[in-house]
């Protein structure tokens, strides 16, 4: 009887190194899943992020091209308004305003 009651503790810490040891295994191996779960999460949002990043600096640069095509318009306008005001000057009536034609070439009534 002796011998079963020290065989008894000695296969019950064996069991529980063994439990302790399967159940570090296993929060390892889910810490290392975790881990690449991350990893991959990390990738998709950067990739995306990325894609924000070209988005935005392409409605930047579209920005900037209506900012000056803006300008441009707006400088038109005052242009005239200074020819008008300054300058005072005016576009001629149409009895006044006289087309002249270039004779045609041999080469262009071809």
């Amino acid at each position: 009887m002796k011998s079963e009651q020290q065989t008894s503790p000695l296969s019950r810490m064996t069991f529980k190194k063994v439990m302790v040891y399967a159940a570090l295994i296993i929060a390892v191996f889910i810490s290392a899943m975790m881990v690449v779960f991350q990893v991959f999460e990390y990738r998709h949002d950067y990739r995306d992020l990325s894609g924000y990043m070209r988005e935005k600096d392409d409605l930047n640069a579209e920005w900037g091209r209506l900012l000056i095509e803006q300008q441009t318009f707006g400088a038109t306008a005052q242009i005239g308004t200074r020819a008008v005001t300054q300058l005072r000057m005016f576009s001629p009536p149409a009895a006044q305003t006289v087309v002249i034609s270039l004779p045609m070439t041999p080469e262009q009534k071809k």
